[in-house]
């Protein structure tokens, strides 16, 4: 971290309990109670500890937060270095996001705690999912993923509208071991046929459409011309967002369909905590190098 961050830390730190410091505002006392960090001094201490002994920081936080199928030594915590370019972390433990983001809390008690809201394009309409619910529609979803041949180390492109199953999908991915990579849906065909074919996924999830300020985004078209450019595309999985009945094709897959066949259960793959977990691409198409799909 440079000086620069760490001076204005301090600066801020300074101010933090006086309350006549017209720029700060002390969160209500409800927001604090139940925090992860529900005090600026608290905070500090913890900035403080990071800095100092980073890898003992880390540590804590990792065996503390999250839950590990196969827990990482203290050698492997932190190893390498930026300037060697080698850094790593936990590199010989295992565990699983999916489990991490949503099991764990159903096995703690909180199934039916909200773990959702998603609030529509459509104003005045909003719905909540609770962890088991989440849970249950990301089984299912990589239920289907398997079935149709999808595997750990795969590649799935995500060209989804804001809708609750762009979440469920990308929570499926990390369950199963595939890798996601989330493509804007505001991006033309061209930009969605570059990002599958430099990422080689053989997978693509769309939507019938999306919504975006009243206006309805023409999704399945869409990929259809991308994936009519990209050879190495074997299924299109397509989510129904509105009541537009979409056209489908040979290699699409409709999920509304599938996801009545098979169960709400769906066991974890345990992956190493170096393994890649997804891909992001900018909005430019800057260093951006297509290949030929294998």
């Amino acid at each position: 971290m440079s000086a620069t961050a760490e001076f204005d830390l301090s600066s801020v730190a300074a101010h933090a309990d006086d309350p006549s410091h017209a720029s700060l505002r002390a969160p209500p006392a409800r927001c604090s109670e139940g925090a992860h960090v529900p005090s600026m001094a608290v905070y500090r201490d913890m900035y403080e500890h990071s800095i100092k002994d980073p890898k003992g920081f880390w540590t804590e936080m990792a065996r503390t937060h999250l839950h590990w199928s196969r827990p990482f030594s203290d050698a492997e915590a932190m190893a390498g270095s930026f300037e060697e370019g080698n850094i790593r972390w936990f590199a010989d433990g295992q565990l699983n996001v999916s489990y991490n983001c949503v099991d764990r809390h159903v096995a703690a008690g909180r199934g039916d705690d909200v773990a959702i809201i998603w609030e529509a394009d459509e104003p005045g309409h909003s719905v909540k999912f609770t962890y088991r619910q989440v849970l249950a529609e990301t089984c299912r979803i990589a239920n289907v993923m398997l079935t149709h041949g999808v595997r750990r180390g795969d590649t799935v492109a995500l060209y989804m509208p804001m809708m609750p199953e762009l979440a469920f999908t990308m929570l499926a991915c990390t369950r199963i071991g595939a890798v996601h990579s989330v493509v804007f849906a505001g991006f033309s065909a061209e930009s969605l046929r570059d990002r599958i074919l430099d990422a080689r996924s053989k997978w693509v999830f769309t939507a019938n459409e999306g919504r975006r300020g009243g206006k309805s985004i023409p999704l399945k078209h869409t990929t259809e011309v991308a994936v009519a450019q990209s050879p190495c595309v074997r299924a299109v999985f397509v989510f129904k967002r509105t009541e537009l009945e979409a056209k489908m094709g040979p290699l699409d897959v409709d999920m509304e369909a599938e996801m009545k066949l098979v169960r709400p259960y769906c066991p974890v793959e345990a992956m190493g905590a170096e393994d890649l977990l997804f891909l992001l691409y900018t909005s430019g198409c800057v260093a951006l190098r297509c290949r030929r799909c294998s």
